[in-house]
């Protein structure tokens, strides 16, 4: 078992057993939209960031990501981590056909990645932050878009191509990427990884 400090919050019931099944924390279910108009389940999540944070785990599809960005703004944001997981065709055993956008949710996906979404959040895994040590400057929105990976014409699929080489959902936005590319690297390396990136597509 795996213990996870924040409280963990996730769209739905299978999501939380899932989940259970090798996390010992708290973890919240937001039962899809209904934390939208759920004042009780909103005062909630706000308590439980108060206490332990919040990081948020949910489907890598539009329902997901307007889910994700509800929540987030419950708190303020030095109280929630994103955890994101890949967008994988696919569907759940449970279901007969798959979602709308024919991906994996939380549900469907495997505790490897599921534990390493959390660790890439700066989650307390273990009683340990597995955060990178990172050095010197940090990346800047200055650097994305000379990266290409903003307010240009290919930015957009250049984001989704960096973004899928991380194994992180393809719909995730550009302030997000930036917020984990942070996490993960210092600048030097994402230079590194820009130049690798560039070289495997000619």
């Amino acid at each position: 078992m795996y213990k996870i400090r924040e409280t963990i919050i996730v769209e739905g019931l299978y999501d939380k057993i899932k989940l259970s099944r090798f996390i010992e924390g708290v973890i919240f279910v937001t039962n899809g939209f209904t934390v939208f108009k759920n004042d009780a389940m909103q005062q909630t999540i706000k308590e439980l960031g108060r206490r332990t944070g919040i990081v948020i785990l949910t489907d890598s599809d539009s329902a997901g990501f307007m889910i994700r960005n509800f929540v987030k703004q419950l708190l303020p944001e030095n109280m929630v981590k994103h955890a994101y997981i890949p967008a994988i065709d696919g569907k759940e055993r449970r279901k007969r056909v798959p979602g709308k956008e024919g991906i994996l949710g939380v549900e469907g996906v495997s505790e490897n990645i599921i534990i390493d979404a959390l660790k890439k959040a700066g989650c307390t895994v273990d009683g340990r932050r597995d955060e990178k040590n990172v050095s010197g400057r940090v990346i800047t929105k200055a650097d994305m878009y000379s990266a290409g990976l903003s307010g240009g014409e290919n930015s957009r699929a250049r984001r989704i191509r960096l973004a899928e080489s991380l194994g992180l959902p393809y719909k995730i936005s550009t302030n997000m990427l930036l917020s984990v590319l942070n996490r993960l690297f210092d600048y030097g390396e994402f230079c590194e990884l820009i130049q690798n990136m560039d070289a495997d597509a000619e």
